[in-house]
């Protein structure tokens, strides 16, 4: 019997380095943290966070985004090896699009103009290790 999901629970990136991809995420989508290690952390609580390797964990509401620092100081994503191709967010609507594609600009982040695919528009950006991130907004 084929196993069914419901949703995506989490998914986790790895980075070269957290503090900037943090400020990029954090500015960029306004996430709350769910999960970090607490500043002046006893052992035991380094131990029960263990698992987040020195990184973050968002709630985006209906699921959780992390952050890992275990990549390669000057590793680059790249979507044509095997893994991840791109990793896209949902919104509402083109004027929701529109406003995230200002949004960007505002924060000097480079973007793609917003392509129109038929069923629905999408704005395609990367972060600062180059991971092909996607808004899509149906028609």
């Amino acid at each position: 019997m084929p196993i069914i999901p419901t949703s995506i629970a989490h998914i986790r990136l790895t980075v070269t380095d957290i503090e900037r991809s943090r400020q990029f995420y954090e500015s960029v989508f306004g996430w709350p943290v769910l999960l970090e290690m607490p500043e002046g952390a006893d052992d035991a609580t380094k131990a029960r966070y263990e698992f987040l390797f020195g990184g973050v964990i968002y709630d985006i509401g209906h699921g959780l985004i992390g952050l890992r620092p275990a990549a390669r100081d000057g590793d680059r994503f790249d979507e044509n090896r095997p893994g991840l191709d791109h990793l896209a967010f949902m919104l509402d609507s083109k004027a929701d699009i529109d406003a995230a594609a200002a949004h960007l600009d505002e924060l000097g982040i480079a973007r793609r103009p917003v392509k129109d695919i038929g069923p629905a528009y999408i704005l395609e950006f990367r972060d600062p290790d180059n991971i092909a991130l996607e808004l899509s907004a149906p028609k």
